[in-house]
């Protein structure tokens, strides 16, 4: 028992010894003895001639030897950043969330939340460009609903943030890429004679994105489906409302989804 306890004791000594050495300064790096500032003050330079992956090491070695002050706080901002602009969505946004987690009361949580919302837009783009081409069955608009709403979660907590009138803007924008992605699947239902879940997916774009301009084409929807289902009194109710608000509407016409007319610009 001694032998094994003396063999576990020079075990957890040596592997101090080596995490000692892969955290610490070698001899032969020149950021040794480097101040907080100065790692900050040359990882910004690297951002800022591109050089993603040399700026991320700054800030990295920055957080390790001066885990705690503003600098240490601001690298981790400053990490996520550089991620995401060379292209590791992943790691950028454990990065932010970290952040966020760990600095609720920070001056830079607006750009925190900015930040993630770009991360999530950026990767939302295969799910935006699909809607332009009308062929959104195999995207998953997991990324554009994160991105909205983390935008919201910004614009609310942080009404006068330099960064509220874009995150605004880009809000519309996947509102209105959202609400076409439910007309979407509703058309797609609706097609293949799942009637219901083609109602319901209209009722859902009613509930989830009010005042767009999708509104009508989903009503339509809904007053087909309820027909083909059988449900005068619902399918009657719903005209109504739909002729109430648009009154020239042509989304009844029986060629309107062949035409391609559920798909709107935003």
């Amino acid at each position: 028992m001694k032998q094994i306890l003396t063999r576990f004791a020079l075990t957890s000594v040596a592997l101090a010894l080596i995490a000692g050495c892969a955290t610490g300064p070698s001899e032969n790096d020149e950021t040794k003895g480097w101040s907080a500032e100065k790692l900050f003050t040359e990882g910004k330079a690297e951002q800022s001639a591109g050089n993603y992956a040399k700026s991320i090491k700054l800030f990295e070695k920055l957080e390790a030897r001066y885990p705690y002050g503003k600098y240490a706080q601001q690298s981790q901002l400053e990490t996520a950043y550089d991620q995401y602009k060379d292209q590791e969505p992943l790691l950028a946004l454990a990065a932010i969330d970290r952040f966020i987690k760990t600095n609720p009361a920070h001056p830079s949580m607006d750009y925190a939340l900015y930040l993630k919302g770009l991360v999530n837009f950026n990767e939302s783009q295969g799910f935006l460009s699909a809607v332009f081409k009308q062929d959104m069955s195999e995207r998953d608009p997991k990324a554009a609903r994160d991105a909205f709403d983390t935008f919201k979660q910004l614009v609310e907590r942080f009404p006068d943030s330099k960064y509220a009138g874009d995150a605004t803007a880009r809000m519309g924008y996947l509102l209105g890429a959202l609400a076409n992605y439910e007309l979407h699947v509703a058309t797609y239902y609706y097609q293949r004679g799942a009637y219901l879940a083609a109602a319901n997916r209209g009722k859902a774009l009613l509930e989830t994105y009010p005042n767009v301009r999708q509104t009508e084409q989903a009503l339509a929807m809904m007053v087909m489906s309820y027909d083909k289902l059988g449900l005068n009194d619902l399918r009657d109710d719903t005209k109504r409302v739909l002729l109430k608000n648009y009154p020239n509407t042509t989304a009844l016409s029986g060629d309107f989804m062949e035409r391609g007319a559920w798909y709107l610009p935003f």
